[in-house]
């Protein structure tokens, strides 16, 4: 991807972030804190919950603290544009807060980029019904409506180059792969992106959520709403589809055929994309690979990925994308109408 961890100056004190320094940022943008401030799970990026003041009650606010050095202003505004035209055409999402006109600000001293968000409880769900599948189906429909009308220019296209071969050169480069099993690696990644490349070639691209597994999907009785847009890309509408129903088995393409049906009242879905989960699974696991080698120091990852580097971690890597590659191979459109 070309885009990697600043110097150890500013990724350092993104590890550091305090209190202190979150809430006087918080107040900064004219809101009056409690004192109370909860970090959240993230990996990537910072995200605490605030407690601020509203006349006689509190409420809570999530703010975002940005990774420094993995999205420039202008890929971060990407982001907000696209979560922005969602909010107008009424797509179910939490967008940043908007005060003075602005979603997105800077923390001078430690040259981070935040944004603000209105804190909103809901369910992960894992397992959904037909009426679920079909809402999601006709939720993404909307939403890919809407990212077809603009394009994000300084976000990311995922194909064979951008998840595949950049990620596969940063491994190589940075030497992250055990000798003895890299150069079996570097082949296999090498035909999977050969075989996927003309497939790439015939599919339109849009504004994609790019990460939505069901994690960033959230229920509340029985609505939804999309959160987590810091992936977004340039990419087919399948990107959003496949992650949402990921599984292989009977079951998920059946899954998979009643959301695409759905999804198919309010968009036409191009079938051909569909010779593309498996080239896009094996895309994702050499990024995740690359994202962790990129941020190993990273004190949370050393702790959470401690077996990355190992022989084992390569040597399952390599045998996974070995499978996707026979995957590819032999793809056959699935029986199931979908």
């Amino acid at each position: 991807m070309g885009q990697y961890i600043w110097g150890d100056k500013d990724t350092q004190f993104f590890y550091e972030l305090n209190p202190a320094v979150i809430l006087d940022a918080i107040e900064d943008l004219g809101f009056k804190t409690t004192g109370r401030c909860l970090t959240l799970n993230s990996f990537e990026n910072r995200v605490y919950e605030i407690e601020v003041e509203q006349g006689e009650l509190t409420k809570q606010i999530v703010a975002k603290f940005y990774r420094p050095g993995r999205w420039s202003k202008d890929q971060i505004l990407n982001e907000h544009q696209f979560m922005s035209d969602l909010d107008e055409a009424e797509i179910p999402l939490i967008a940043p807060l908007t005060i003075k006109g602005e979603t997105l600000f800077k923390l001078e001293k430690a040259n981070l980029w935040y944004c603000v968000y209105e804190k909103k409880g809901g369910r992960h769900n894992s397992e959904m019904n037909t009426e679920q599948l079909e809402i999601l189906g006709r939720s993404l429909a909307r939403l890919h409506n809407v990212g077809s009308t603009k394009s994000a220019d300084h976000r990311i296209t995922i194909n064979q180059d951008s998840f595949g071969l950049k990620n596969l050169d940063f491994l190589i480069q940075s030497k992250l792969i055990p000798n003895h099993i890299e150069n079996k690696y570097k082949e296999v990644v090498q035909e999977i992106c050969d075989l996927s490349a003309p497939m790439f070639e015939s599919i339109s691209n849009i504004r994609v959520h790019g990460d939505c597994h069901l994690g960033n999907v959230i229920w509340r009785d029985e609505s939804l709403f999309f959160i987590d847009f810091d992936d977004m890309l340039m990419g087919p509408a399948i990107q959003d589809i496949w992650l949402c129903v990921p599984g292989i088995d009977t079951y998920s393409l059946q899954d998979r055929a009643i959301l695409i049906e759905a999804y198919s009242e309010f968009r036409d879905f191009n079938r051909a994309e569909l010779q593309l989960i498996e080239p896009l699974r094996a895309l994702r696991f050499i990024h995740f690979s690359a994202w962790i080698g990129n941020r190993i120091n990273d004190p949370a990852f050393k702790i959470a990925f401690a077996h990355y580097g190992s022989e084992q971690y390569w040597q399952g890597q390599y045998q996974d994308l070995n499978d996707q590659l026979m995957k590819i191979k032999n793809y056959q459109q699935p029986l199931f109408n979908c």
